[in-house]
């Protein structure tokens, strides 16, 4: 059985982003993986504009070697790919 979850590229695509999340978080659940795994490896999917968005949100809220776990970065990535204007339409 492969988990292999598809990369993610960034740019707008809201419903992307959101089968993306899905297809991440199913793999982890599948895979058993802990808390304190999930965003290293849910973010090693990401690649061109989605991984500069992420080392900008590293810089940013991942500062003193402070961990970022899972539930910050779902919140940093739905407010970056699924922004409020298009959960409410």
């Amino acid at each position: 059985m492969s988990h292999k979850p598809t990369l993610f590229t960034g740019g707008y695509n809201p419903e992307g982003a959101i089968k993306w999340m899905d297809e991440v978080e199913i793999i982890f659940e599948a895979m058993g993986c802990t808390e304190e795994n999930k965003t290293t490896l849910g973010t090693y999917v990401l690649i061109e504009e989605a991984n500069v968005w992420w080392k900008n949100v590293k810089l940013r809220i991942g500062l003193d070697g402070v961990a970022i776990i899972w539930e910050i970065f779902k919140r940093e990535f739905l407010r970056k790919y699924f922004p409020a204007d298009v959960k409410n339409k």
